[in-house]
């Protein structure tokens, strides 16, 4: 009987097969990105209730200690470059951040796109019911908290006066989808990726809060909200298991190869 010793079958790579059809996907995400656009739409109005709410928030805010908005916004108000800069983050990263992210994640981890975007989906849907139910001004609007609109004053703007404004329902603060995908994208690109930096992706987020915040466009509890919404939804879609092959790759360096004996026992 002779032994010898072979390299067992390497593992499958479990994104490879996982990737959808790409004309689906697109569908699928620009249907994400409409429902979201069209479901705050169909929330417009109920504008003493979002002022009445906008109050009772502001409220409960200082009841439970949370630093005051005008802190922040008084740091981005010490130069004007560094609230331009804020309302231009605002503007123009949400989308596009949230976009590229799938696109990575579709080319790169495709069950990782997956997940992501399961995820995604979730929240926005869960997110869009709240305006109906609980109508939010944002605390821009607010008279008597000595904070400013500050894309109205120093630029850019990406709303127009709340009663002609047909492109956005300024009166669904809660939750925050700004915080919230960020948020995603900080966690996504965290658990499909094993760089020693990739911890640096939560700066996303904390950047995004800082803005949202800052140019009283949002208020602490917008954001708390949309980070459990996240979180309950990230406890029932788990992603993907990574095999050992997998993780080895993805750190580029060999995950090492069981060997087993062949022809023993014959």
């Amino acid at each position: 009987m002779t032994a010898r010793t072979e390299p067992a079958e390497a593992e499958t790579e479990p994104d490879a097969p996982a990737r959808p059809a790409l004309i689906r996907e697109l569908l699928l995400v620009a249907g994400l990105f409409l429902v979201y656009k069209l479901g705050r739409q169909l929330a417009t109005g109920h504008t003493g209730n979002a002022f009445h709410n906008a109050h009772r928030v502001w409220d409960l805010e200082r009841a439970l200690y949370l630093p005051h908005e005008n802190a922040v916004q008084s740091a981005l108000l010490h130069g004007d470059g560094l609230v331009h800069i804020a309302n231009t983050y605002y503007a123009t990263v949400h989308f596009p951040a949230t976009l590229a992210f799938l696109v990575w994640l579709y080319l790169r981890r495709p069950a990782h796109y997956v997940w992501a975007r399961r995820v995604l989906a979730v929240v926005t849907t869960a997110a869009l019911v709240l305006p109906f139910t609980f109508p939010l001004a944002p605390p821009r609007m607010l008279t008597g908290t000595g904070l400013v609109d500050t894309a109205k004053i120093y630029g850019p703007s990406v709303y127009g006066p709340p009663s002609s404004d047909h492109l956005s329902n300024q009166f669904a603060a809660m939750p925050s989808l700004h915080f919230g995908w960020a948020l995603m994208v900080a966690i996504g690109l965290i658990v499909a990726t094993r760089s020693r930096w990739r911890w640096l992706w939560l700066l996303h987020p904390l950047i995004t809060l800082v803005v949202i915040v800052g140019t009283a466009n949002h208020y602490w509890l917008d954001a708390i909200v949309a980070t459990a919404m996240l979180g309950v939804t990230l406890a029932v879609i788990h992603p993907p298991q990574r095999t050992a092959s997998t993780a080895g790759r993805h750190t580029g360096r060999l995950a090492p190869e069981p060997s087993v004996l062949v022809g023993a026992g014959r």
